[in-house]
């Protein structure tokens, strides 16, 4: 086989050339005259850039040929016609039927009845969530915890559904299922239902063994496996104790149904039947599968932050080749020094300069402030951040993980990840309470072996049974699931949406807060605020003449002013001549007069004197505000001005914030004269201006290293990397998607009052979960002294495994029972 660089020369030597060419890398169609192409085994194959040109080079075999999905034959990559991407994935037919067919029910052919394998690069390390020093090469459990093992790193944009959930899931419905069928059958008659005496005692315990052996021997296989490695690490845990409680409960009563012959009269109830537990194990299960899922639901979308940060990247951009020729191109493949071209209305792909070209760039993904910023030769320009009515051709100059975007995307990555699950409370407690209870059941079965009436062995082995199951934490596994899902729904009642339970858990102790300015404590869209017009010239004319040539331009603040018109009830004239001047301002002619509108560098072109009112030029500015000036026929007709406005509820709540002993940072990107004007107005002490989104990160995690717990409250892109790295992050409902994807909070209505509502419900959750806490542990506390035969001495009373099983349920119920009374909490 040879491989060898091919020319245009060459491609006349082809032999037939397919009705589409394909780059076999990428999937792209490219034009066999242009760009980089390569011999291979007596093939020419065409590439769309060097990247895919030299994958190929590299691995040809990779390359060469694809599996149809939908009927598994061979497709060649380079030249079949029928080419899908779906999320990401690559998918190539054999003929225009099966592309068809894929496309009427994708997920049945990229999924099957499995989850989406998460598509990770090679090399990828996991981590426990709750135990960051725990790194391991592959996928698995912690064996400090049992917690899944979370990968490091950018997760993929495809990544699919968490394996974990989805199985988790189905084992819950499984098990959930299997154990009402096995409390009705063995409570029934507690209930009226005499079930059990209408089959007969031998054939329901039978029906109990074929009920319960699916739960405790398939779904709860991964409890199982937990608690071993707990116990092989020396780490016992809650999977500790759960392992032990179901296993004994289940195998005593496996025992019990096969060999009943085994047990002596001690042992038996009525009817000569030695009673089973086998309802006591598949409810532990089912009721520890809830607080799983409701736990793993929290935790689900920790991956989308991400996600809505890769979105703001173009798949593709157009790259200006040496020969002058365009072509679209994956972004992937563009590289330092490349040329590109940027239309209005798209993203900027990567970071670089401008070469050619004028525009204004919304650049508030990365400084958080509304107003676009104006492009000329030389400028630089960050990737992800929108072009707006200017074409451009760029240099890149940072690709990759190189580019602002990519290191915001890997900030919130390590953020995220370093955030630990609310359930770490019942583990710490579990570490001390699992091996106590453990030594009980054992002291217990000795001291009854020892010294107990006979049976002395029947009676020390239902003592210890009974402490065992009473000890098994399922109201322990409920106790902060079921707060947070009940707190979450009355939060969303209150406009106050939680998505981590952490955020919760931490607000209540939160004592310092780090406000962004625009979106949060403004409206974040500039408004027009004022209107000065020169000596001797009516203020309706010159605003009537602004309003209708702003009416032309797309710019921001020119809908500020022409909408600030609109509410004075301004009437609008007809301009004709309409030129924008891009960093300038933009000119105009109605029937009467010239009209201009624009900053003082348009002034100073026009040669119009803007000096008779710099005095109001100097205390708008000084307000924070944008000064525009309006000249008519050549003379200073007025000034407007235009601000972001402070939204109506901030300046209360902030004063109720302070009043509660929070101390309030306020971090922008916007310069330090229009942040000192808003914080002045707010009464805010300590701001921080001209700050970048690692700026931000950088000062959330200083306070957090002086010992402050921070909360962070922002809207933007620019907002994520600090609202991940926070104790808590609060994001405002009206912002970016990725901003409340980074934090633990959103305000629906991006009110600040929510800051108030969800404070006031953090403090009523840990309450509520202290309160299950103490439920799940008084209920053990008092009842395994109790199933250790306490009150035998005194009154001859000793605690059935039966009556052990019913009371650890009633744990649980009083837990839920408790839960829900957040239901009814005021705010």
């Amino acid at each position: 086989m040879t491989l060898h660089d091919e020319h245009a020369h060459h491609h006349e030597r082809t032999p037939r050339l397919a009705a589409v060419v394909r780059d076999p890398v990428c999937g792209m169609t490219v034009d066999p005259n242009a760009g980089k192409s390569l011999n291979y085994d007596g093939r020419v194959y065409h590439f769309c850039s060097k990247s895919c040109h030299a994958k190929f080079e590299a691995k040809p075999g990779d390359y060469l040929t694809a599996k149809d999905p939908v009927c598994g034959m061979d497709v060649d990559r380079s030249s079949t016609a029928h080419f899908l991407r779906v999320e990401g994935e690559k998918f190539y037919f054999c003929s225009a039927g099966c592309q068809a067919e894929f496309e009427a029910d994708p997920a049945a052919y990229r999924a099957g009845d499995q989850p989406v394998p998460i598509a990770l690069p090679k090399g990828t390390q996991y981590t426990c969530p709750m135990h960051p020093e725990i790194i391991s090469d592959h996928p698995g459990d912690c064996p400090k915890c049992g917690m899944a093992l979370e990968p490091m790193g950018i997760p993929a944009a495809d990544e699919g559904p968490n394996p974990e959930l989805v199985d988790f899931t189905r084992r819950l419905w499984v098990s959930a299922g299997l154990a009402v069928c096995l409390l009705i059958l063995s409570m029934g008659p507690m209930l009226g239902m005499p079930l059990r005496s209408w089959i007969g005692e031998p054939l329901a315990t039978w029906i109990e063994l074929l009920l319960a052996t699916p739960v405790v021997l398939w779904a709860a296989r991964p409890f199982f496996r937990r608690a071993w490695n707990s116990v092989v690490n020396r780490s016992p845990n809650m999977w500790t104790l759960i392992g032990v409680g179901v296993g004994v409960a289940y195998l005593y009563s496996l025992i019990a149904t096969l060999l009943p012959g085994l047990f002596p009269m001690g042992f038996r109830a009525h009817g000569d039947a030695v009673p089973v537990y086998f309802e006591a194990a598949a409810v532990i299960v089912a009721l520890i599968f809830v607080g799983q899922v409701l736990e793993l639901k929290a935790r689900e979308r920790t991956g989308s932050a991400i996600r809505a940060l890769l979105d703001l990247v173009p798949k593709t951009t157009r790259r200006i080749e040496a020969n002058g020729n365009e072509i679209d191109v994956p972004v992937d493949a563009v590289m330092v020094g490349d040329r590109l071209r940027v239309r209005p209305g798209e993203r900027v792909p990567v970071d670089g300069s401008v070469i050619e070209g004028l525009s204004a760039v919304d650049e508030s993904m990365i400084s958080g402030e509304p107003l676009p910023v104006d492009k000329a030769p030389g400028a630089a320009l960050i990737g992800g951040t929108i072009n707006r009515n200017g074409a451009m051709i760029m240099v890149a100059e940072k690709v990759g993980a190189d580019t602002m975007l990519s290191r915001i995307v890997d900030m919130v990555a390590k953020a995220q990840r370093s955030r630990a699950p609310i359930q770490g409370m019942a583990d710490r407690v579990s570490a001390v309470f699992v091996p106590a209870v453990i030594a009980i059941a054992i002291a217990t079965f000795a001291l009854w072996a020892l010294v107990g009436p006979q049976p002395q062995l029947a009676n020390g082995l239902l003592a210890a049974v009974a402490v065992l199951i009473i000890a098994c934490p399922c109201a322990l596994g409920l106790a902060t699931p079921m707060s947070i899902m009940i707190a979450t729904g009355r939060g969303a009642q209150e406009g106050v949406l939680i998505r981590e339970a952490r955020a919760l858990e931490r607000f209540a102790n939160v004592d310092t807060l780090v406000v962004d300015k625009t979106g949060t404590l403004t409206e974040g869209k500039p408004a027009l605020t004022d209107v000065l017009p020169a000596a001797g010239v009516d203020e309706g004319q010159m605003l009537s003449l602004a309003a209708s040539l702003e009416r032309g331009s797309e710019h921001p603040l020119a809908e500020a002013i022409v909408t600030g018109a609109k509410v004075r009830g301004i009437d609008f004239q007809d301009i004709s001549g309409f030129e924008a001047k891009t960093g300038k301002g933009v000119l105009g002619q109605t029937r009467d007069a010239a009209v201009a509108l624009g900053n003082a560098a348009m002034m100073a072109d026009l040669g119009i004197d803007i000096d008779p009112m710099k005095e109001d030029i100097a205390r708008l500015r000084g307000d924070g505000k944008t000064v525009m000036f309006v000249g008519i026929d050549g003379k200073l007709a007025g000034i407007v001005a235009v601000a972001d406005r402070i939204k109506p509820t901030t300046k209360a709540v902030i004063a109720a914030l302070r009043r509660s002993g929070i101390r309030i940072i306020m971090a922008t990107g916007d310069n330090a004269v229009t942040a000192q004007a808003v914080a002045r107005s707010l009464g805010i002490d300590e701001v921080r201006a001209d700050v970048l989104p690692e700026g931000k990160k950088t000062l959330i995690e200083e306070l957090r290293q002086a010992g402050a717990i921070v909360a962070m409250t922002g809207d933007g892109v620019n907002d994520a990397p600090a609202l991940a790295a926070a104790d808590v992050g609060i994001a405002m409902g009206t912002g970016a998607d990725v901003a409340m994807e980074s934090a633990g909070i959103t305000l629906v209505k991006g009110d600040l009052n929510g800051i108030l509502r969800a404070r006031r419900l953090s403090e009523a959750t840990i309450r509520n979960i202290k309160q299950n806490l103490g439920f799940a542990f008084g209920y053990n506390a008092l009842g395994i002294p109790l199933a250790a035969g306490l009150l035998y001495p005194v009154f001859g009373l000793l605690l059935s495994p039966m009556i052990a099983a019913a009371a650890m349920s009633l744990s649980s119920v009083s837990v839920i029972a408790n839960a829900l009374r957040l239901r009814f909490e005021k705010l």
